[in-house]
């Protein structure tokens, strides 16, 4: 989990494959309408999130239910959205939240051409964000490490060796 460009693609490809599970690509599962929307620069809402997080919610339940395990990236920037995925996936969620400074995302999204995410929306998304609470089972990453560490801590403490 995190704000657009902080890596979450990246590290769950990568978990997933160690992990030998599916990956789910939240991004896949937006909606037409809300795509354009982003692509307009507007930040979405709530009620257009519902549905999105619902879907990567019910493609967890099945990746569970056929594999045991599944990775998934997606901001679920509130603990509302949080709460929606553990419903609609019938689990418990571990999240990995992934985070970096404003200056290295922006350049982040910049670097990345044709995406529907500009990086005009990510202050939305920061001010946004709801960090994860202490009540919530999540492992705080810094992104700027590569991928290759954050795999290697996040396999730790899923396993629930010290990270």
């Amino acid at each position: 989990m995190g704000v657009s460009g902080v890596g979450k693609s990246t590290l769950g490809q990568a978990l997933s494959k160690r992990l030998h599970c599916p990956f789910i690509e939240g991004d896949a599962l937006h909606a037409a309408h809300s795509v354009a929307k982003m692509r307009a620069g507007i930040p979405l809402e709530d009620a257009d999130r519902w549905a999105w997080l619902d879907r990567i919610g019910m493609a967890l339940r099945e990746a569970v239910l056929n594999h045991g395990t599944a990775v998934a990236a997606c901001s679920a920037l509130k603990h509302s959205y949080r709460e929606r995925l553990s419903r609609a996936g019938g689990t418990t969620l571990s999240l990995l939240w992934l985070r970096a400074d404003a200056q290295v995302l922006q350049g982040r999204l910049r670097s990345r051409p044709g995406h529907f995410m500009p990086s005009t929306l990510l202050d939305s998304q920061l001010q946004t964000l709801e960090p994860p609470a202490a009540s919530e089972n999540a492992l705080e990453l810094d992104a700027v490490y590569p991928a290759e560490v954050l795999v290697e801590k996040a396999l730790r403490w899923l396993t629930r060796e010290t990270p």
